[in-house]
């Protein structure tokens, strides 16, 4: 049992877990303690921040884990130190912005853009040691640790929320001070515990700079266009069939989760091993890393599939109350959950696109797949004059998205999609077995015993 509880696959699914369930507590706790308004704006802030943090975010995670994984100490502590002199450089720009708008705020009416200008460079600046931690943690998988940091700061804002109410005190402003006070203790615990790495803002170079700069250009380009992606359907259905359709559309997106979460948790630990495969120069390790994962997690999404097509009425009854039970949601996620036995493979496609220093490629791709969707649902809605066509759309968009990745991936490194289903059956038998007979799966041997020699951090699988 202490074997499984500190297994990183566990862990990493653990912490997505955990994040998806304290968004729905936290929403359901705000939902009925504020008023409409006040919830309104509180989503349209949320939304803002993550959109500014895109720039941050975007720019530097995947360029940490990449160049940080699998590398020697000294190399380790370049990229930890460069990686917080970009994230120092950016919050500053943004408190400086933060700053100047704040002069023009009487230029402004509207209540939710007004408390946005007041505190989005605070929040920046609060979130960003306890983000790096993440960032530099993934790259060591310490998914015990990323977990530990996540249960305390959602735990500490619900806490918070739950001590304005016990008050009589549950305002905007203050649900935003008690998001920015969980927000300052996390970050606080994180540098404390040297998890961040703060030391080695010393150690950073002008070249790692520049390195992580011009990667990170390209994965934030990347990050920004996925982002845009998912609300592509979302603007063209409210604007082209109302939003009485999108909130019937939205419903089996959010219930998406069940393969969300395995797929966030699979990528997280997968990133780690590819990085440290390509910095050790082991490319025919990454494409059994690729093979394994997608694999796996597609197996695993086949069960999940069946039980959707038969419950998709019931699940979407569950959630979203009755009155969406005889509407398309059931059939469009029955729709959506079969194509989501090619997300693992597009997802990975495009990660190892990143992963291997072609990230300008992923870029490509996601601009490709954001492109072909904004036409498909455009055309398909036309066609349909409902949110099937939307559906129909994704579809389209998902599989030129995949083919294109295996084109462009195939250039590079020697993938094939020969003995997926046998490495990834393999690697279920061994996961089993390792489960009764306390002993390591076979594949997993092969990657964290290559990796154990030169990650110093590397927790056992």
């Amino acid at each position: 049992m202490r074997a499984i509880l500190r297994n990183r696959h566990f862990l990493s699914l653990t912490g997505n877990g955990v994040m998806a369930v304290f968004s729905v507590l936290t929403y359901s706790i705000l939902y009925r303690f504020m008023s409409e308004a006040d919830t309104g704006n509180w989503i349209f802030f949320q939304f803002a921040f993550l959109l500014l943090d895109t720039f941050r975010t975007g720019l530097l995670q995947t360029a940490v884990i990449k160049f940080y994984a699998g590398a020697d100490e000294a190399r380790r502590l370049s990229v930890a130190g460069s990686a917080w002199y970009i994230g120092l450089v950016i919050t500053g720009l943004f408190l400086v912005i933060n700053l100047v708008c704040l002069l023009f705020a009487s230029y402004f009416t509207d209540s939710g853009v007004l408390i946005l200008l007041k505190w989005f460079g605070l929040s920046l600046a609060v979130t960003l040691p306890f983000n790096v931690s993440i960032w530099i943690l993934q790259a060591e998988e310490r998914f015990d640790r990323i977990l530990y940091i996540r249960l305390l700061n959602q735990g500490s804002f619900i806490i918070l929320v739950f001590a304005l109410y016990l008050l009589h005190d549950v305002t905007l402003t203050h649900i935003i001070c008690a998001f920015i006070a969980s927000s300052l203790l996390t970050s606080t615990v994180a540098v404390g515990a040297g998890w961040a790495r703060l030391a080695a803002l010393k150690n950073r170079t002008s070249s790692v700079i520049r390195e992580i700069f011009h990667f990170g250009k390209y994965s934030f380009g990347t990050f920004l266009c996925s982002n845009l992606l998912r609300s592509s359907d979302t603007f063209i259905i409210k604007f082209m069939l109302g939003p009485a359709a999108l909130a019937v559309y939205n419903l089996p997106q959010r219930l998406l989760e069940v393969i969300e979460i395995p797929l966030r948790s699979g990528l997280a630990t997968a990133m780690p091993s590819m990085s440290a495969a390509v910095n050790q120069q082991r490319d025919n390790e990454v494409v059994d890393i690729l093979k394994k994962y997608s694999g796996f997690l597609t197996l695993l999404f086949i069960p999940i599939m069946i039980g959707v097509l038969v419950f998709a009425n019931v699940m979407v009854g569950l959630i979203g109350g009755g009155k969406y039970v005889h509407t398309e949601a059931a059939n469009i996620y029955r729709i959506m959950i079969v194509c989501s036995l090619l997300f693992p493979l597009e997802r990975f496609l495009g990660v190892t696109l990143d992963i291997i220093g072609k990230p300008q490629l992923n870029l490509l791709k996601v601009l490709l797949a954001l492109g072909t969707n904004v036409v498909a649902d455009v055309v398909c809605i036309r066609l349909t004059h409902s949110v099937y066509g939307a559906a129909w759309a994704s579809t389209f968009t998902l599989v030129v998205s995949t083919i294109y990745g295996y084109v462009v991936l195939r250039r590079f490194v020697p993938v094939n999609l020969q003995g997926v289903w046998g490495l990834a059956t393999e690697e279920v038998r061994a996961q089993l077995n390792a489960r009764f007979r306390k002993t390591k799966p076979v594949v997993a041997q092969k990657i964290v015993a290559t990796q154990e020699s030169t990650v110093s951090d590397a927790v056992h699988v």
